[in-house]
């Protein structure tokens, strides 16, 4: 055929013919990037790799030689030859020795092949090399940075890691990944105050950068905890690009017969706290009534007792793992999900953007976070009487349904022979108080609490989970500075769940933690009947475990404020009867308890989810109120900087209105339906007759 159409496409280059003008030197700079990324994006790598590799063979003077180096080694990787991908990185670094992204990508390589200690060694060069830098070398030196601490603290080694971090933050203090977890390291490690500013970093800043989950650890204010959720949502999730993604509609099922179809998701299902909880419930879920399914979004297990007991009782399981959240959510939209429950929040390894895309007509918030989503797209939220009282609504951007309490757990569990005293490294004939939380929510205050308490007992110790030897010994220091014995602080090893519970039931009473309480771990100890004494505040995270307790029958146990909690402490330390009374109401009222009814909460479960369907069919699915929440954040902000450990609601509610009322002076602050009523904002004196 001839054309004489001037806009016809020429022949693209052979392979051979593309080789020989590498040979040659008469493949420009340009024309290899162009032809070597079009094969790599056709899926043909390996003729990207050969053109890459022939070029440097006959381009050894090239000023660019560097560029090409680190090109080919990512080709390399992606068609996962690690170890060229590493000779690669190398040449181009003797090149280039300041070139940042090499020093990146060649820690990762060494550190995907298992040798952590030279990834480090190698970011740290480059953190060396770039101590006088241009702003492109200070993103890269940032990255390092970053880098350096997350294998430290994946490798235990937090102090390092926090020193990384740290040097990161005072880089870039706007930037808010390394203060994230900079702070949440400090927590792990006990070190107070949390958090501690410089002539380089503002409070402020680390506040910013703090998680929501870091957050309810640090204080008890559900509204800067919901205006944070909603913030972090934001930066996080973002607006992902819905435009090809259709909105589903509900089906009609309510009446027909049909099954409801529920979808699960999270990266827990697995021997994890959130696995153990929900593994029963989903073994009783009525299959007459829904249909469930699994979506496992962590990393692969094998051999996990959970999961192997999950997917014999769902009816679908699906690894989304895998898949991007774009594709993850497109196949929860394939699958015709009815209810999708999310299972982590803003928790570990969560894949919040998935539910952005709105997969289902209807998304719940439930077991796995403890506090609102301030999402657009989740739109209910399951707890329970005591965790959200009815006035506490307005703490959540959700509408809140309730079933009778928040902590499903499972009655199969396996636990070991109950050891003695001195087998679980306990003395024998003194009190022992006991706290399994996670060393990340026992704060500055929480521990001058026990303190108190060990100093007013002197017959007693205090048996912790350890935290590592750093830790446990900091903890010692701390408590011989308060003029308490230090080897009155016993830690407790890691140990096999199983033999966890076991050895759980030796202590004489739990003392949970504030603002951050204990969660499954008080349901673990009501299960093998040691007390827990609690006080609650006013954030979910800090009214869960007295909501456990009410669950468990024993109301007695729930203090009214830290006072409060230290004298009952105390009293039950020098009346051990009474405690005893306790334990023997504790293990009457075990099978018959709220806590234990795990039947009954499957069926409320399954009865709020048809509820959820009935009102998305009728057009009524509750839109997220996400109104006036920068302005409560910039007044947590605030606030929180006071650090007030523990207030009452009244005082708490006013602190926030009269912040409301001086942003209301200076410019009008929408009606919203918190706080900043119209009633409100009319009864308020300075914000009377303001537009």
């Amino acid at each position: 055929m001839v054309t004489n159409d001037a806009s016809a496409s020429t022949p693209a280059p052979s392979l051979a013919g593309i080789l020989e003008l590498a040979r040659t030197q008469r493949l420009s700079f340009t024309d290899l990037f162009q032809f070597a990324e079009g094969r790599s994006a056709a899926g043909q790598r390996l003729q990207a790799a050969e053109v890459y590799k022939v070029w440097i063979a006959f381009n050894e003077s090239h000023p660019f030689l560097h560029l090409v180096y680190f090109n080919y080694s990512v080709t390399l990787r992606q068609l996962d030859d690690v170890a060229g991908s590493i000779h690669a990185l190398r040449a181009c670094l003797k090149l280039d020795p300041r070139f940042g992204p090499a020093h990146i990508n060649l820690g990762r390589a060494l550190e995907d092949s298992g040798i952590a200690t030279q990834a480090i060694l190698q970011w740290r060069s480059f953190v060396e090399l770039t101590a006088e830098s241009t702003p492109d070398r200070l993103t890269h030196r940032l990255l390092a940075l970053q880098h350096i601490g997350r294998v430290m603290e994946n490798a235990g080694l937090l102090e390092d890691a926090e020193t990384s971090l740290w040097q990161a933050i005072e880089l870039r203090p706007d930037k808010t990944e390394a203060g994230q977890h900079w702070s949440a390291l400090r927590q792990r490690q006990c070190k107070w105050p949390t958090l501690i500013s410089s002539d380089h970093v503002s409070t402020r800043q680390l506040l910013d950068a703090m998680s929501p989950l870091t957050l309810a650890c640090f204080s008890d204010d559900p509204l800067f905890q919901l205006a944070k959720a909603y913030r972090y949502n934001k930066s996080f999730v973002g607006r992902p690009d819905t435009s090809g993604f259709t909105r589903k509609t509900p089906k009609q099922k309510t009446g027909t017969g049909q099954r409801l179809r529920v979808g699960y998701v999270s990266s827990d299902l697995r021997d994890h706290a959130v696995g153990f909880a929900l593994r029963e419930v989903l073994e009783l879920h009525d299959k007459r009534s829904v249909e469930i399914y699994a979506y496992y979004c962590g990393d692969p297990v094998q051999g996990d007792a959970t999961q192997a007991r999950m997917k014999a009782v769902v009816d679908c399981w699906r690894d989304i793992g895998a898949l991007s959240d774009v594709d993850a959510a497109r196949q929860i939209a394939d699958d015709d999900i009815d209810i999708l429950v999310d299972v982590n929040g803003y928790t570990k390894h969560a894949r919040t953007k998935i539910f952005a895309y709105r997969p289902a007509p209807v998304v719940v918030n439930f077991c796995g976070y403890p506090g609102s989503m301030a999402s657009p797209f989740h739109h209910y939220i399951i707890a329970d009487e005591h965790i959200i009282p009815p006035e506490n609504e307005i703490y959540y951007s959700e509408k809140v349904l309730r079933i009778a309490c928040n902590q499903p757990l499972d009655r199969k569990r396996v636990i070991a022979e109950k050891p003695s005293r001195a087998e679980a490294g306990l003395p024998d004939g003194v009190f022992v108080y006991a706290c399994f939380n996670g060393m990340q929510k026992i704060t500055q205050e929480t521990f001058a609490h026990w303190m108190k308490i060990l100093s007013e007992t002197p017959g007693s110790v205090l048996w912790l989970l350890t935290g590592g030897d750093d830790v446990d010994k900091r903890l010692r220091q701390l408590a011989e500075n308060a003029g308490v014995a230090p080897e009155r602080l016993i830690f407790a090893p890691k140990a096999p769940n199983a033999k966890h519970l076991a050895r759980i039931a030796v202590a004489d009473l739990f003392l949970d933690t504030f603002p951050y309480g204990a969660h499954s771990t008080a349901g673990d100890a009501l299960t093998m009947g040691l007390p827990v004494l609690t006080f609650p505040g006013k954030s979910f995270a800090a009214r869960f475990c007295h909501s456990i307790v009410a669950a468990a029958g024993v109301p007695e146990l729930i203090c009214s404020d830290p006072e409060d909690y230290i004298e009952r402490a105390i009293g039950f330390a020098n009346n051990p009867r009474s405690l005893r009374d306790i334990r023997e109401s504790l293990q009457a009222k075990r099978e018959t308890s709220a806590l234990r009814d795990i039947p009954a909460l499957a069926l409320r479960l399954e009865e709020l989810f048809w509820q959820m369907q009935a009102e998305c069919e009728r057009g009524e699915t509750p839109v997220p109120d996400l109104s006036n929440l920068d302005i409560y954040y910039d007044i947590g902000v605030d606030l929180v900087q006071d650090n007030i450990a523990f207030s009452d609601d009244r005082a708490y509610r006013k602190a926030y209105r009269d912040k409301l009322v001086e942003w209301h002076d200076y410019a009008p602050v929408p009606h919203d339906s918190r706080l900043w009523t119209q009633e409100a904002a009319v009864s308020t004196p300075h914000a009377a007759g303001k537009n």
